[in-house]
């Protein structure tokens, strides 16, 4: 058996299709007559743009519009203002198509690896699958076709890219399994609206299953079994019509509000990125949206987004959720992340350096620009700020002194916004939930960033393999964190939300029932799944396992027990 990434829900059994890649190998070389090979480069992006169109096209028809915009959005990055004339100004001095091509995406990839935001980093896999795309252009090489696969076809290939994705028949693909992506990629944002399981990140895949090995892939749990027996080939059938009797079940709470068993009701949120997620949110069922990323809107650019940018973004999204709840989130930016344009300096430890809340009070003039944007968009929607990374009530108290400041200049514009706007925290760090009472009597809400605060609070690196055993949110101390910046919400009166990947873990959620959590931010493919689970449960029961777990020593215990309960 093999691991990997779960990616796409289900079961799928059948035959391997193998997709190997093409070489994109060239000789760099230098360029008299420049304006034949800018000729050269802008023929290869038209038919690139023409291609991609296309693909885009049959992807809509096929599988769905929001999945079509992928493909359309890699039409807009090479067409980029910024990034085309950067790579046209290497041709021009000199070096070849291809060199000048593979130059500046391969920065751009390097600056969207380097975030700390699996959204962002995806911009990395697009960059990279459009660069791809284009040598093939310059270099003649056929691009790969998976559109004939037969009936009961896997596809095992390095990567699936969205290109490659328009060309499936859902019909005959019932299963995926690649050797790089992950839970956000396109490869599995893509598989999930086919509706194909995916395991994604399986090491070795392409030199471990051979073309024409019957596998399973079970994209519920990450496993991928080579040539199985009778006997696993009938329990796995049978997994697969469970899972499909499950997913019908899971509609019948489409529409209903997110009540425990007792008849507590709970806000389900959604986590976005852009206004365009806020649509997918509203068609997954979400009730708002509980962390609005901003990042999205000073990325991929060189220049700071004006104020009136950006208040068409906020104002696009709550005028999208109809009034529901919008969380937006202030810039959380710093050292860790290369936007060249903002002049950041290299740090050795750039999450414990200038970031985020630090970054914007020091940035006064952009931060002011950014809470004015989303102030203006209060008067379209229920608007909502909050500030990420809060250590010190300092920082809060001059983060809100600067939206008085914005909302005394809006006022003499004579620009309309919400007066009461609400003003929260993102409670993210150890220092945070120690001081989280006094937090609580100066924030209008917390929102919890379990990310995060596993992080901070453990010491622990997410992307640091030899820690990674620490970097649990069941760890004992994150479990006494969570359920004390909960309590101190309640003591003063303001509702708790929690926006990080433990919201939608069906064992933390009857902890975060009894610690007496208010909101679930989650991403949109988990609110029916989310609000099922909150309804097994009724207070009574949740305080029980609650009280259970905080009696055990060590995050196994926690983990062991709550998988007999939950």
């Amino acid at each position: 058996m093999l691991k990997g990434i779960a990616a796409s829900e289900g079961i799928g059994i059948g035959n391997v299709l193998k997709i190997e890649d093409v070489s994109l190998e060239y000789t760099p070389k230098t360029v008299t007559d420049t304006e034949s090979e800018l000729k050269r480069y802008k023929e290869a992006i038209e038919k690139f743009c023409e291609q991609t169109t296309k693909q885009a096209d049959s992807l809509r028809k096929g599988v769905g519009a929001k999945e079509a915009e992928i493909l359309e959005g890699h039409i807009q990055m090479i067409k980029d203002p910024y990034m085309s004339a950067e790579i046209e100004k290497l041709i021009q001095s000199g070096q070849c198509a291809e060199a000048s091509l593979e130059q500046i995406c391969n920065m751009f990839i390097d600056m969207f690896s380097a975030v700390d935001d699996d959204v962002t980093k995806q911009r990395a896999a697009d960059v990279k699958d459009i660069k791809n795309a284009i040598l093939g252009i310059l270099l003649g090489v056929e691009e790969v076709k998976i559109s004939d696969a037969p009936a009961n076809t896997v596809i095992v290939a390095k990567e699936v890219t969205p290109s490659m994705t328009a060309g499936i028949n859902k019909e005959n693909v019932v299963g995926i399994i690649t050797e790089t992506g992950s839970q956000t990629s396109h490869s599995a944002i893509l598989a999930r609206a086919l509706e194909i399981p995916a395991v994604l990140s399986v090491e070795n895949a392409l030199t471990s299953i051979f073309a024409g090995d019957t596998v399973i892939v079970d994209g519920s749990n990450g496993d991928v079994i080579i040539s199985p027996i009778k006997e696993q080939i009938k329990e796995y059938s049978d997994k697969r019509e469970e899972f499909l009797k499950e997913k019908r079940e899971l509609e019948k709470f489409r529409g209903k509000p997110t009540v425990s068993a007792d008849g507590e009701e709970y806000e389900l949120f959604c986590n976005i990125g852009n206004p365009k997620d806020a649509v997918k949110a509203m068609e997954a069922d979400g009730e708002g949206v509980g962390l609005f990323r901003t990042e999205f809107l000073f990325m991929d650019r060189d220049s700071i987004p004006s104020e009136d940018e950006q208040f068409e973004a906020y104002k696009q999204a709550a005028i999208v959720l109809k009034g529901k709840g919008l969380i937006v989130r202030t810039l959380d930016i710093g050292g860790d992340k290369e936007i060249a344009y903002l002049g950041l300096e290299k740090e050795e430890n750039p999450f414990m350096g200038f970031r985020a809340i630090r970054y914007c009070l020091k940035n006064r003039d952009l931060f002011k620009s950014q809470i004015k944007a989303i102030l203006r968009a209060s008067a379209f929607g229920d608007v909502r700020i909050m500030f990420p990374l809060i250590t010190a009530v300092e920082e809060l108290r001059e983060g809100k002194k600067l939206v008085e400041e914005a909302k005394a200049e809006l006022r003499t514009a004579n620009i309309d916004f919400d007066e009461n706007i609400k003003v929260g925290v993102m409670t993210e760090t150890a220092a945070a939930g120690v001081i989280a009472h006094l937090l609580a009597k100066e924030a209008d809400f917390f929102s919890i960033g379990t990310n995060d605060l596993t992080g901070y609070t453990m010491a622990a690196d997410r992307g640091n393999s030899n820690v990674a055993y620490l970097y649990s949110p069941f760890q004992p101390s994150v479990l006494m964190m969570i359920k004390r910046i909960i309590e101190c919400a309640k003591q003063e009166g303001i509702p708790v939300g929690m926006c990080g990947e433990a919201a939608a873990n069906p064992m933390m959620i009857p902890l975060l029932i009894s610690f007496g959590l208010t909101e679930f931010s989650v991403s949109a493919p988990s609110v029916l799944k989310v609000r099922k689970n909150v309804s097994k449960w009724t207070k009574k029961q949740a305080d029980e396992i609650a009280e259970n777990v905080m009696s055990f020593a060590t995050e196994q215990e926690i983990v062991e027990y709550l998988k007999t309960v939950v």
